[in-house]
């Protein structure tokens, strides 16, 4: 029970993160500057936080030569995840930027778990557990997509085939459950889901910064959002946004690509939910409408699906990924 707890938990911290990102970047104006504080942010907490258990922040040059050269590649996913959510939003309008990266992440993660990708350990795919990924799918739906289509809003913002952006979406969304499962990967090979967060948010801030330096050739606009009148609470995203990445690299081994994406999936629509019925962090508040609770309420049906019946191919439940090979 601790392990689901945890991943609602991280959800709703992501929540919060997003909410206190998109206050930076109203600051800074550049999404790409932003994104790279709050990544570097993250970097320092974890690394402060390795230190601080008395752990390394490197990794010994055997290490690189004898693990998979994918398992060093999970922040570098990240950083196309959150990329993706931007170059999306003007083509297909927020609705559609929501939904289309959750799809992907959730059926990623079916697949992961289903086929043992990645040294992931395999889990059955049970009629029970399938129905309930597609309860989760349609609760989703319901709370994200239901309320504007009731309300007759559009969700794309541009003229043009929307399908490629869509597409674009589901595969950023997919390499984001891909990243859940190479960090809890390289957790279990460092013995650390704490030196392993640092790792992929140290190459996800390194790679930002070279997109910063192509895009807008320098750091400049990081000083609007400093001074008189700007809240001290919008630095405060990479750290939650560290908390939610040892959070996936934790959960991962134990639970799961599918059901640690999810989870935090659950927490993160409530949060959302929260924060608009609220106007928390600054946030325009957007009273929450009756269908989105009917629609967490699926959600979380789903949700007990799949935990109860989750079993692996060799019949029970099994915490350690594979060895890799």
């Amino acid at each position: 029970m601790l392990p689901v707890t945890i991943g609602i938990i991280i959800g709703g911290i992501i929540s919060c993160q997003t909410a206190i990102n998109s206050r930076l970047r109203a600051f800074i104006g550049s999404p790409y500057q932003a994104s790279f504080v709050s990544f570097t942010i993250g970097t320092l907490f974890l690394a402060l936080v390795t230190l601080a258990s008395h752990q390394s922040l490197g990794v010994s040059s055997q290490l690189l030569a004898q693990e998979p050269w994918w398992l060093w590649i999970g922040g570098f996913l990240g950083v196309i995840f959150l990329t993706t959510n931007i170059l999306l939003f003007p083509h297909i309008g927020a609705v559609q930027t929501a939904i289309m990266p959750i799809l992907g992440q959730v059926l990623m993660g079916l697949l992961i778990d289903t086929f043992g990708w990645l040294t992931a350990t395999q889990q059955s795919l049970t009629p029970a557990r399938l129905f309930g990924v597609i309860l989760v799918l349609i609760g989703i739906l319901v709370t994200v997509a239901l309320p504007d289509i009731l309300q007759h809003q559009t969700t794309t913002t541009t003229s043009g085939n929307p399908w490629p952006w869509r597409l674009l979406g589901i595969v950023g969304g997919a390499l984001g459950a891909v990243q859940t499962t190479i960090n809890g990967h390289l957790g279990v090979v460092l013995n650390s889901a704490v030196h392993a967060s640092f790792i992929s948010f140290l190459i996800g801030a390194m790679t930002l910064l070279v997109i910063v330096f192509v895009v807008d050739r320098n750091l400049s606009h990081i000083a609007n959002a400093t001074g008189h009148g700007k809240p001290w609470w919008i630095w405060l995203g990479g750290l939650l946004g560290g908390v939610f990445v040892l959070g996936n690299t934790y959960l991962a081994p134990i639970l799961g690509t599918g059901q640690t994406v999810v989870f935090a999936l659950l927490g993160q629509l409530t949060g959302g939910l929260l924060i608009d019925q609220f106007g928390l962090l600054g946030a325009k508040r957007n009273p929450t409408m009756p269908v989105q609770f009917l629609g967490l309420l699926c959600l979380v049906g789903g949700v007990i699906l799949i935990r109860l019946f989750f079993v692996t191919k060799f019949g029970n439940y099994s915490p350690s990924y594979k060895a890799a090979t």
